[in-house]
């Protein structure tokens, strides 16, 4: 258990490349939204999930974007703005494969740094790393700055440790908690996976 950090899973995207809420689509019988949150509650000891609005179906607290339609950032923001911690671990709710030995591996790598970001491919993983708290103002100015105001972006402004793809191996080999739902033909796959590894 990470004591000294809080799980915010994000939740409140457009889902547009699949058409519908993806949050809501089952996988081994749970949703992904679910999932997210029972996986983050074996890692952490506080949950929190970004939404735009409230959901009946969510019993962790929920966060709410002070900056409508602004994207995972807003999301970012309204989590660390709620932790009582002094990081958070971001996460994607279309992530269900995240493992909790790569989690620790990141939590490891804070000190001396605003975040701790996996690259994968050569391209970063905003959407499973670790924040400090302490970042929010800087992520707050890129936020209601002008240009772009991508999380991408807000990195740009922070000392981040960045984890290479080399040392990421050795946690998860197969590097399955970069592995995101954002079609119907990727839920297709994953459905599919499971099933293999089942029999």
């Amino acid at each position: 258990m990470i004591e000294d950090c809080t799980a915010l899973i994000l939740a409140g995207g457009d889902s547009r490349r699949m058409g519908f809420d993806k949050t809501a689509l089952t996988l081994d019988g749970q949703t992904l939204l679910q999932r997210a949150i029972e996986r983050m509650q074996a890692v952490f000891p506080r949950v929190l999930v970004s939404v735009r609005q409230p959901r009946a179906d969510v019993d962790v607290p929920q966060v709410f974007d002070a900056f409508p339609d602004a994207g995972p950032l807003a999301g970012l923001c309204a989590g660390l703005a709620e932790a009582k911690t002094g990081w958070v671990f971001a996460v994607a709710a279309d992530m269900p494969f995240v493992s909790p030995a790569l989690v620790e591996q990141l939590a490891a790598r804070r000190e001396g740094f605003e975040a701790v970001v996996p690259v994968v491919g050569g391209c970063p993983q905003p959407l499973a790393a670790f924040y400090a708290v302490a970042a929010l103002p800087s992520l707050r100015a890129t936020l209601a700055g002008p240009g772009k105001h991508s999380l991408r972006a807000a990195l740009e402004r922070l000392l981040v440790c960045r984890v290479d793809e080399k040392s990421l191996l050795a946690a998860d080999p197969e590097l399955a908690s970069f592995v995101d739902l954002d079609t119907p033909a990727d839920v297709a796959v994953a459905r599919n996976n499971q099933r293999k590894e089942i029999l």
